[in-house]
């Protein structure tokens, strides 16, 4: 939503598995929020020590919100929860709806349809987070490897 707690770790997470497989020539990652809350703002700092633990560092990263133009960029638009993929589907032009998918729809080991978010919770919330993400981004990685040619 806000672009400073789930969205940039699933960023830093998929990013470093798609390195980790070796296809940073051939995919680009990206996050950005529904909402313009924290513009410019690096992510909260329990989604940056939480992500430090597991060896993700996404410090660099600056919270944004999604474009209307992010919908013809990208191949995938990825959305945490059911409110921000309402969201995404009712922004994104008819025929480009197809991109948008849950997060979680790719997470075999998780039977949560959401990544809920960790923001007013405590520490022992990013770990859950992270971990689904962790789940959810290997089983992205995968669809994708399965269903794309480079």
């Amino acid at each position: 939503m806000g672009n400073i707690c789930r969205s940039p770790t699933a960023h830093g997470v998929f990013e470093q598995r798609v390195k980790s497989r070796h296809l940073d020539q051939h995919i680009f990652t990206d996050s950005a929020g529904t909402h313009a809350y924290h513009v410019d703002e690096t992510p909260d700092s329990r989604s940056q020590s939480t992500a430090q633990h597991y060896g993700v560092d996404i410090s660099k990263q600056r919270a944004q919100k999604v474009k209307q133009n992010d919908f013809e960029t990208f191949d995938y638009i990825i959305a945490m929860d059911s409110s921000n993929y309402n969201d995404l589907k009712q922004s994104a032009p008819k025929h480009l709806q197809a991109k948008i998918f849950r997060f979680m729809s790719f997470a075999p080991n998780w039977s949560d349809k959401d990544v809920p978010d960790p923001y007013y919770g405590g520490t022992n919330g990013f770990d859950k987070v992270f971990k689904m993400i962790e789940d959810a981004s290997e089983g992205l990685l995968d669809y994708i490897q399965n269903n794309d040619i480079y």
